[in-house]
C-alpha cells in the first residue's frame, strides 16, 4: 500500500497528539515524541560564545516557528532538514538546501508531508546501485499529528536531482500490530538505509509494537516491502540488565548501519537497554555481536558528587572512523528524578512525575495511601482526605483523562498527592507510563497494576494473563473505595541532564571508558531557566578517528576529542540569543575540508567548521 504526498519548490510550518486519549504517554511513544524534546524557554548563554569553532554560515528556513526543525542529513552537496509536527501540524516535510557553496546555503525545494504526518529523527540520503535502481534516495520516517489524516511507515524519494525530488513510495512499513492487520502502517520514529551490493535495505523504528526493529527490502524502492521484524530484548535477552529496576523502558530509538570487516553491522540505540551491535549482513538471519550496560551509580553524575542510579535513555550512537569506539548519547530532559518507595513493603516503585506540580529539589511527600477508585464522572465519589495528615490518593487509570481524575481528587479535598496505577488491557496492565496532566497537586504514575494492587494487599488477586486479555478499562480493581493501604514516599533528587558515553568497540559486553557532559549539566543552578542542557546526537568525524561532534540543544554545538580512552571538550558554539541544536551531520566541502551541518530547532541550518588541533 502506498500513499503519495505533495512536493513543492521553495519552503512551505504541530499540535502533537497525545499517545493515549487519557493523557498517558507510553514508554514506547513518550520519549520518542514531543516530550522527548523538552521546552524552549531560556538559553544557556544570551551573549554568544565560541571556542575553536567557526560559524561558516546559517540559513533561516521558510515557514519556521520555534521547535519546528528536527533532524538533518547531508549528501552530495545538499542538506535535508525535517520540519516536524510538534510545534504545528502544517508545513511538515523536508527542506532541501543547496550547500555546495558552504558560505551561501540556499533553499531549493520543500518536500511536503501528507496531511497529518511528519518526519522527525529519520532523515537520511544514500546512494544505491542495484539492478532495479541507481541513484540517490532520501528516506524519512512518518509520525502523526492528526490520527485520522496521517499515516506511519517510511517515505522514499528519488533525490538524484535534489532540486526536483520525486516520491518513490510513501507510508511503507508494518501494517500489523500484534498480528492484527490495519489500514495504515505503524508510526515510525526513525529510519536508516544502506546499500548492500545487489540489494538495498532500510530499517525503521516501529512505535506501535514490541517487535520494533522493522527491516524493509528497498532494492526496488518503488516496490519496497517489509521482510523482517525483531524484538531485540526477546531475541537477545542479554541486552537487558537486572538492575537498577528503573531501567524498564526497553525499546528502539535510533540506529545506523556500517560495513565493518566485510559485515553489515547495525548499531541500535535501545532506550534503557543500552547500545546494541547486530550483524545484519543477512537481514533475515541476524546475529548478536555486542552491547553495553548502564553503570550504576551513574558515573557522570558521580564526577559531580552526586550518588544517583543510572537512568539509561540510550538515544543515538555512532562508530568512530577507525571503528575503535562507540560513542552514545543519552537524552534526558528531567534533571530531577523521583524516588518512589513503598515504605511498608520496603520496595521501590517505578513512577514518574506528572509534570503538573513537580517536587522541588529535595522535597519529600510521605503518607498513607487511600484508594479512591477510578475518580471519573459517574463513578462513586472520591472520599475526602484528612487535612490533618499526609494522605496520598491512589487512583485507577481508565475511562477519563488523568486531569479529570486529579480534579476529582482535589475537589474532594484533604489529599497531598495522587498516585495512578494502570488499568486492564493489552496496552496496559504491568506496563508503566508517563503522563500529561494538569492540576495543583503532586501527581505520580502511571505505575504497574500489580504494584498498585500490592499497596492494598491485593497482589494475590492480580492475574496478568487475565488483565492483558480484558478489554481496555473494562474491569475495576477489587479494592474498596476508601481503603487505607501502605505508607508511600516520593522524594525529588537532582541527577543532571543527558550526557555522552565512550565505549570500547569490542565483542560481547562493550566496556565503558569515559563519559562527558557540559559543566552546567550537573549543576543544580542550571536546572531551570537555561533551556535544555541534554545532549541529543553525535556525529563522528569522517576525516579523523579522534573527533566527535554533538548537538546539545541549549548548550549549542560541541566538539570533543578522544585521547587515551577519554573524551575532552575541545570546541563549542552558542549563538547570540542562544542556540537550540537538534541534529549534526559531517560532510566534506568542495575545498576538501570537513564541515558539520547542524539543525537549530527554532530557525534552520547552521554550518560549522572545527578549527582546533
Amino acid at each position: 500500500m502506498t500513499a503519495i504526498g505533495v512536493l513543492v519548490v521553495g519552503g512551505v510550518a504541530a499540535s502533537h497528539p497525545i499517545s493515549q486519549t487519557d493523557g498517558g504517554v507510553s514508554a514506547g511513544d513518550g520519549p520518542r515524541h514531543a516530550h522527548q524534546h523538552g521546552a524552549t524557554e531560556g538559553h544557556l548563554s544570551p551573549e554568544g560564545t565560541k571556542s575553536n569553532v567557526d560559524l561558516v554560515s546559517k540559513l533561516k528556513l521558510k515557514n519556521v516557528v520555534p521547535e519546528k526543525i528536527a533532524d538533518v542529513g547531508v549528501h552530495n552537496g545538499y542538506a535535508y532538514l525535517a520540519a516536524w509536527g510538534s510545534a504545528t501540524c502544517k508545513y511538515n516535510g523536508v527542506h532541501v538546501v543547496d550547500i555546495r557553496d558552504v558560505n551561501q546555503p540556499k533553499e531549493v525545494a520543500f518536500i511536503a508531508s501528507k496531511e497529518g504526518s511528519y518526519p522527525g529523527e529519520g532523515v537520511q540520503v544514500v546512494h544505491i546501485d542495484t539492478p532495479a535502481f541507481t541513484g540517490d534516495i532520501l528516506v524519512t520516517n512518518n509520525e502523526k499529528c492528526k490520527d485520522k489524516a496521517g499515516f506511519g511507515g517510511a517515505n522514499i524519494y528519488d533525490v538524484t536531482n535534489p532540486a526536483h525530488p520525486t516520491p518513490l513510495v510513501e507510508g511503507i512499513g508494518d501494517f500489523t500490530v500484534n498480528g492484527q492487520g490495519k489500514k495504515d502502517s505503524n508510526e515510525t520514529h526513525s529510519a536508516y538505509a544502506w546499500d548492500a551490493g545487489d540489494k538495498a535495505y532500510a530499517v525503521i523504528v516501529d512505535n506501535e509494537e514490541g517487535s520494533d526493529v522493522d527491516i524493509l527490502d528497498i532494492t526496488d524502492p518503488k516496490k519496497a516491502k517489509l521482510v523482517a521484524e525483531y524484538d531485540l530484548d526477546q531475541k537477545f535477552p542479554q541486552i537487558r540488565q537486572a538492575a537498577p529496576v528503573s531501567l524498564d523502558e526497553i525499546f528502539l530509538h535510533d540506529m545506523v548501519v556500517k560495513q565493518i570487516g566485510g559485515r553489515q553491522v547495525m548499531l541500535l540505540s535501545y532506550w534503557d537497554a543500552g547500545y546494541v551491535k547486530v550483524d545484519v549482513t543477512d537481514p533475515l538471519n541476524i546475529s548478536y555481536l555486542g552491547d553495553t550496560d548502564f553503570a550504576s551509580p551513574d558515573p557522570e553524575a558521580a564526577e559531580s558528587g552526586l550518588n544517583v542510579v543510572s537512568e539509561g535513555n540510550g538515544h543515538q550512537a555512532e562508530f568512530t572512523k577507525d571503528n575503535a569506539y562507540v560513542i552514545g548519547s543519552d537524552e534526558d530532559f528531567s534533571p530531577y528524578v523521583v524516588q518512589a518507595t513503598n515504605l511498608t513493603e520496603g520496595v521501590d516503585i517505578s513512577a514518574n512525575q506528572g509534570g503538573n506540580k513537580p517536587l522541588a529539589e529535595g522535597q519529600t511527600v510521605e503518607g498513607v495511601s487511600v484508594f479512591v477508585g477510578r475518580a471519573c464522572s459517574g463513578d462513586p465519589a472520591v472520599p475526602a482526605g484528612d487535612p490533618n495528615v499526609v494522605d496520598i490518593a491512589v487512583v485507577e487509570r481508565g475511562v477519563c483523562t488523568f486531569t479529570e481524575k486529579v480534579t476529582s481528587v482535589t475537589d474532594a479535598g484533604g489529599y497531598d498527592a495522587v498516585l495512578i496505577f494502570n488499568r486492564v488491557g493489552s496496552d496496559a496492565c504491568d506496563s508503566t507510563l508517563g503522563m500529561d496532566v494538569a492540576g495543583d497537586i503532586h501527581t505520580f504514575g502511571v505505575i504497574a497494576r500489580q504494584a498498585g494492587f500490592s499497596i492494598f494487599g491485593a497482589e494475590g488477586q492480580y492475574d496478568d494473563a487475565a488483565c492483558m486479555a480484558a478489554p481496555a478499562g473494562s474491569v475495576l480493581a477489587p479494592i474498596a473505595i476508601g481503603a487505607r493501604g501502605d505508607t508511600l514516599r516520593f522524594r525529588s533528587q537532582f541527577d543532571g541532564w543527558g550526557y555522552v558515553h565512550l565505549y570500547d568497540n569490542s565483542g560481547g559486553k562493550m566496556a565503558e571508558l569515559d563519559t562527558y557532559a557540559v559543566p552546567e549539566a550537573h549543576d543544580p543552578a542550571y536546572a531551570r531557566g537555561f533551556g535544555d542542557l541534554s545532549v541529543h546526537e553525535v556525529a563522528t568525524s569522517a576525516a579523523r578517528s579522534d573527533l566527535a561532534y554533538f548537538s546539545y540543544y541549549s548548550a549549542g554545538f560541541r566538539v570533543a576529542k578522544i585521547a587515551g580512552g577519554k573524551l575532552t571538550e575541545v570546541g563549542h558554539f552558542i549563538d547570540v540569543g542562544g542556540s537550540n541544536i537538534w541534529g549534526v551531520e559531517v560532510f566534506t566541502g568542495a575545498d576538501g575540508k570537513e564541515y558539520v551541518a547542524a539543525s537549530d530547532r527554532d530557525s534552520g541550518l547552521y554550518i560549522f567548521r572545527y578549527t582546533g588541533p
